[in-house]
């Protein structure tokens, strides 16, 4: 298949996503791991093929030269962040529709993706910027948490929320999906919001959350320091002085 690549629309560290009329182009960088690009088609996949939800469909998986490439169905609409932004005045009803959409997609299982818990215990093990007893902490607390199969997005936040004109909505960018407990997907969604700045946004969201999924807000404390762990990881020189002010485990014992 032909790709064009002459309109990027957004530019990460590890890729640049462009469009191609109908199509989605997740161009990623050179040697950039395989495993990685075929286990993110995979996911997406499962959750095509596994809901109802509306998530754009995979096309194929390419290679550019030297690069590999994801292929999807391009979802025209306006990211919610954005609506947000421009109708400062309606915040909370898109806020309501934000966890109205999150509710749905964690009311779903689909049995053969990883499991969250698998995920960040294989993270604060090899993490090389957490000291030993934090990590043994972290762990701990982690094997103690209950096995849900709720299906986690991973990376829920306003901007991979896209509305279309008559009002259908989408959620895109499956990457890091798993199945596991919904706190802790509330838990990093929470965290986003903080690290972006919105700590007022991040204070709505959760109080909305857990009136809206009956789940206590202390669930989802529990879950912060193992998140915020978890994304420490990445090493984002610019998050590590807030993350690590999440990390301290006796905080919500």
């Amino acid at each position: 298949m032909y790709l064009n690549l002459d309109n990027p629309i957004a530019e990460r560290t590890t890729k640049t996503v462009y469009r191609d009329a109908d199509k989605t182009i997740k161009l990623f960088i050179e040697n950039y791991s395989k495993a990685d690009i075929l286990n993110e088609a995979l996911n997406q996949a499962r959750v095509e093929e596994g809901t109802d939800l509306n998530v754009p469909k995979l096309i194929e998986v390419s290679k550019v030269e030297n690069r590999w490439a994801l292929v999807s169905e391009y979802i025209e609409g306006t990211p919610l962040n954005k609506l947000m932004e421009e109708h400062p005045e309606k915040e909370d009803e898109y806020l309501n529709l934000f966890v109205d959409t999150q509710l749905k997609i964690l009311s779903h299982s689909v049995p053969l993706l990883n499991r969250i818990k698998d995920k960040f215990r294989r993270k604060l093990t090899l993490a090389k910027n957490i000291d030993d007893n934090t990590r043994y902490e972290l762990l701990q607390r982690l094997e103690g948490m209950k096995n849900h199969s709720n299906l986690c997005h991973g990376d829920y936040n306003p901007s991979n929320v896209i509305v279309k004109p008559d009002g259908t909505v989408y959620v895109i960018d499956w990457a890091h999906v798993t199945q596991g407990n919904a706190s802790a997907d509330a838990a990093r969604t929470f965290l986003l919001f903080s690290i972006s700045g919105r700590n007022d946004l991040a204070e709505k969201y959760i109080n909305l959350f857990c009136e809206k999924s009956g789940i206590e807000k202390a669930n989802i404390q529990r879950w912060t320091p193992i998140v915020a762990a978890s994304q420490m990881t990445k090493c984002k020189e610019e998050e590590q002085e807030f993350l690590s002010r999440w990390v301290n485990v006796v905080d919500y014992e």
